[in-house]
């Protein structure tokens, strides 16, 4: 489940909820001629800040229109549906906590494939201290979601399924025999620990990171000393 934190006023733009890494601010964003952010950018934004903090089971059209200051309207005119909306903010959390953070972290702070592999479980130590610690978003939505059929599942299940992808590639460079079924193993480690921090547990990251040592030399692969 999300960790809740309480959310802030909207601020026309300049994100919600100060600078995270992973979040909205810094980010090139669609503006009208005028310059100012188109009311989509602000409707995803708004919902992106509010699903990752508190879910989307937990967070109503009606607040998103009331924190994002638009009407009923416009927002449908932008999204379809909540589902749409949800779906949205999915594509937008992969697009910045996936590609621009996780894996851009992982990949800058290891000189080898193994490396960057363990450096994961580095970026994730610096996340699980944050006091705005939230959780994985893409598993928190799919526990929310019960219908496997739904729209909404299925695209957790694939940003769930990309994160896997990325972790392959780099136990295929690393010389795994089986990157899929590494990958599995590798991302039930990731999710372990995030459970573990929500949990409470302080030291999740590093637990993780030892296992994935374990593995990765149970895999023959050498990493650097810790």
């Amino acid at each position: 489940m999300p960790i809740a934190v309480m959310p802030e006023p909207y601020d026309g733009g300049a994100g919600l909820f100060g600078t995270r890494e992973y979040h909205f601010t810094g980010m090139e964003v669609a503006t009208t001629a005028g310059g100012r952010q188109s009311a989509r950018e602000r409707i995803l934004e708004t919902a992106y800040e509010l699903f990752s903090r508190h879910g989307t089971r937990a967070v109503g059209v009606d607040r998103i229109i009331a924190e994002c200051g638009i009407a009923k309207m416009t927002l449908y005119r932008n999204f379809a549906s909540k589902d749409a909306l949800i779906i949205a903010f999915l594509e937008r959390r992969d697009e910045l906590w996936t590609r621009a953070w996780l894996q851009a972290e992982a990949q800058s702070r290891g000189t080898t494939p193994a490396d960057r592999l363990l450096a994961i479980f580095d970026v994730f130590d610096g996340w699980f201290a944050r006091e705005d610690f939230e959780g994985c978003s893409f598993i928190n939505v799919m526990l929310e979601c019960a219908d496997e059929d739904s729209a909404v599942r299925q695209a957790t299940v694939r940003h769930l399924a990309d994160i896997r992808v990325f972790v392959a590639g780099l136990a295929d460079e690393a010389g795994v025999r089986d990157p899929d079924g590494f990958a599995r193993q590798w991302h039930i480690l990731m999710k372990g620990s995030i459970v573990s921090a929500a949990e409470g547990d302080a030291q999740a990251a590093s637990r993780a990171k030892e296992l994935g040592r374990l593995l990765l030399e149970h895999n023959g692969v050498a990493a650097a000393a810790a």
